[in-house]
């Protein structure tokens, strides 16, 4: 058989494989639209979104080019395709195992929103705000300026604080107090001087816990909740808390003891300290050592 009768009897074979490919690559284009218009409904990463789309669109003109080979009669050629895809894929898995951890990471990221854009949160020490999500990394920017670029598998698989999920934050102060003071009267006092805290939740109460009798004063801690839209909310209410708290025990003359550091400086307990240290030192420095054994029995 010629080339020429082997073209004539392949032509019908050949013009339904281009009509299979032609009808997987319009439907390869209408699954991609029908999945985007489901995507943008459980996700608003428009990185995954694009992806998948492509993904689904690749899938589908694939799967037209394998049956349109066999309409061809070639399967050998088929399974040598999918063989070395396999021996591709797994090589490829193994070299960009990280990468590949890290990208399906943030596919996971994007539909679970555990986080987003503009929360604050803490991984692997770092505390900020979330400036922007990849599909391999997370963008954080630290209060103090900092930008740190997270890899997804951290963020998917690690402990994460995300102190945006909830509106209420807790502001704990530890204090202490005289034991010469009014115990009662201390609670009061504190609970009464922090009801107008900036920012706190009305509806939680504030409470008020003796800990301990520590070395120099009654130590208690006291909670309030305040309201967290981000952090500098936050410090602004614990700065007004201890402000408050304060004024309020020196208003009432209640004492918070602070640690007491007595220096010696080789001067004998019956000294002035009132007198210069300076010419302290020097008296002491211009006065010989008495070495007369004589004055020294007289003396004994």
């Amino acid at each position: 058989m010629s080339w020429w009768e082997a073209t004539i009897a392949i032509l019908p074979n050949f013009l339904v494989a281009i009509v299979v490919l032609v009808f997987f690559a319009l439907l390869g284009k209408i699954a991609k639209k029908t999945c985007r218009k489901l995507l943008y409904k459980v996700s608003a990463n428009k990185a995954v979104n694009n992806l998948m789309q492509t993904l689904i669109y690749i899938s589908v003109l694939m799967t037209g080019i394998f049956i349109s080979l066999g309409i061809l009669n070639l399967e050998k050629t088929v399974t040598s395709l999918l063989a070395g895809a396999g021996v591709i894929g797994l090589a490829l898995g193994f070299a960009f195992q990280e990468i590949a951890s890290n990208f399906f990471s943030g596919i996971l990221i994007a539909f679970k929103k555990p986080y987003k854009i503009g929360d604050i949160v803490e991984a692997k020490d770092y505390r900020g705000t979330v400036k922007a999500i990849d599909l391999r990394t997370t963008s954080i920017q630290t209060f103090d300026g900092i930008e740190v670029i997270m890899p997804n598998k951290y963020m998917f698989t690690e402990p994460i604080s995300n102190f945006t999920s909830t509106s209420d934050r807790r502001v704990d102060l530890d204090v202490g107090v005289s034991y010469a003071d009014d115990l009662r009267l201390v609670r009061d006092i504190a609970l009464k001087a922090l009801e107008d805290v900036e920012g706190r939740v009305d509806s939680k109460e504030i409470e008020f816990f003796y800990k301990e009798f520590g070395n120099s004063s009654i130590n208690f801690q006291v909670r309030v909740w305040v309201d967290y839209p981000g952090n500098m909310n936050f410090l602004k209410s614990k700065h007004d808390a201890i402000m408050k708290l304060k004024e309020a025990f020196d208003e009432n003359e209640i004492t918070i003891p602070f640690p007491i550091r007595t220096l010696d400086f080789d001067i004998k307990g019956g000294e002035n300290l009132s007198v210069p240290l300076g010419k302290l030192f020097s008296e002491k420095k211009s006065s010989p050592p008495n070495t007369n054994p004589e004055s020294n029995v007289a003396h004994a």
